[in-house]
């Protein structure tokens, strides 16, 4: 049944849209099975996301007809597909009973639910949407970012620079004092250690007794370094009341450190729900939200579901304080240099997406998280590709993978970071600094592929 006449609207203009504030609206690339048309197939689409189904039904009313999803949008593609736009009225989403505020699982549910299913529909996914201000102000937003940190390490306010931060390698295997140990080591040069994803509560490594040893190890590497140092603890569960029983045991036993605990949340495998949790009953702790699984609908190659823009910007809605970005080409995860632009959606006021400008009205920054085979060696490229360095960055094998061991590693991260704000070039500020000249003997095909010549300006022996 073509519902090209009750759901599209190609008349309407963004711009009006945008000004009279009434509608989310999103933008897909799809295209129709063979055999249907382009137009009458998004207006299907729209009906599916929202009052309609594929026949006329009996209990449709002039109210409900004031609701519907309009299409508004649909032009050809030079790739093949088809660019949709559709207009969603803020009415339709749901809101919390308890506060009247708006939730992410509401807008998924309608904007990427059945209609990707659909019989006609080859495939679709979200590449942008915009948040009108009178939804915008109805989302939690982050409570906590980089700001805050930069605090407790002592840093300026304002461009603090990035955290030298590590991931515990390996994600999985090591019992609770290797564990703690290895934390301890990282802390004497660095600032910051991610609980990887998987790490929980594993027979091998009880969480009570893992973190107790971990908080611990912070307060010996704070005695000896003179300097704060911060943890992201894994809480992600199921179950929202045993991801409040991980955080509640956490803080007590870091104690007088609590504050520097950030609570780690798989927002992608374990939802909104998770998140919204950690936001809502921890919301002085910094929300580490990691994408844990993303890549199943956000990979370039997936062509259904929505891409890591998408998922980053509504992470931001959430309230997540910082959420895993990718390197942008730089490390080993899949991703090119223009996703700079996620960065820039995650904590600048007015940023572009791909088609939308969104203006976020003083909601807090979310902070970019920067992890996925980087080194020392791989730092300046992406600061100079980012345009700053006020970012958390973990580098795992790139700390630890240091051939004088972890501390080397993270105070190689930190030199690094110095030479780019100094404008100085990385192998002769190598020159005067043992442990990222280390990087570059530990590193050496990234040290060969980026820096031609480096072995005979640091007296290296090929």
């Amino acid at each position: 049944m073509d519902q090209s006449n009750r759901y599209a609207n190609l008349a309407l203009k963004e711009e009006d849209l945008i000004r009279n504030g009434g509608h989310v609206l999103c933008a897909y690339h799809f295209k129709p099975k063979a055999g249907y048309e382009a137009v009458s197939t998004a207006a299907h689409f729209a009906a599916e996301s929202s009052t309609g189904t594929n026949v006329e039904v009996c209990t449709t009313d002039d109210f409900t007809r004031g609701v519907d999803a309009l299409v508004y949008e649909v032009t050809a593609r030079p790739d093949g597909d088809f660019l949709m736009k559709i207009a969603y009225p803020l009415a339709l989403f749901d809101r919390n009973i308890t506060d009247g505020r708006a939730m992410i699982a509401s807008f998924l549910t309608l904007t990427i639910g059945n209609n990707q299913g659909m019989g006609d529909v080859e495939y679709a996914k979200m590449h942008d949407f915009y948040v009108p201000p009178a939804y915008l102000q109805l989302f939690d937003g982050p409570a906590v970012n980089i700001t805050d940190l930069w605090r407790i390490l002592g840093r300026p306010l304002t461009n603090g620079g990035m955290i030298a931060g590590t991931i515990i390698k390996p994600k999985l295997g090591l019992r609770p004092k290797p564990f703690a140990d290895a934390c301890h080591e990282f802390w004497l040069g660095g600032d910051f250690i991610k609980n990887d994803e998987p790490q929980g509560n594993q027979t091998f490594a009880p969480l009570k007794e893992t973190i107790t040893l971990v908080a611990d190890a912070m307060r010996r590497a704070q005695d000896t370094t003179g300097e704060a140092k911060l943890f992201s603890a894994n809480i992600t569960a199921d179950d929202p009341f045993e991801m409040i029983a991980r955080g509640e045991y956490i803080l007590e036993t870091f104690a007088e450190n609590a504050h520097h605990v950030a609570f780690l949340v798989d927002g992608y495998v374990a939802g909104a729900t998770a998140v919204t949790t950690c936001r809502r009953r921890f919301p002085k702790q910094f929300l580490h939200y990691h994408r844990a699984g993303h890549g199943a609908v956000t990979s370039p190659q997936a062509k259904r579901g929505y891409t890591a823009f998408v998922h980053c910007k509504m992470s931001r809605l959430q309230g997540a304080s910082g959420i895993h970005t990718g390197t942008m080409g730089f490390g080993k995860m899949e991703g090119e240099s223009a996703d700079r632009a996620i960065a820039y959606m995650l904590d600048q006021d007015v940023a572009q997406g791909p088609y939308y400008r969104q203006e976020w009205l003083g909601t807090k920054a979310t902070t970019p998280i920067i992890s996925g085979g980087m080194n020392a060696l791989r730092l300046p490229g992406f600061f100079s590709n980012l345009g700053h360095s006020n970012v958390i960055q973990t580098s795992g094998g790139g700390a630890f993978g240091h051939k004088d061991g972890g501390v080397a590693g993270a105070l190689s991260l930190r030199q690094a970071h110095e030479a780019w704000q100094k404008g100085i070039d990385l192998v002769d500020y190598a020159k005067e600094h043992k442990e990222l000249a280390g990087a570059f003997e530990s590193f050496t095909s990234d040290a060969d592929k980026l820096y031609p010549g480096w072995r005979q300006k640091l007296g290296v022996a090929a």
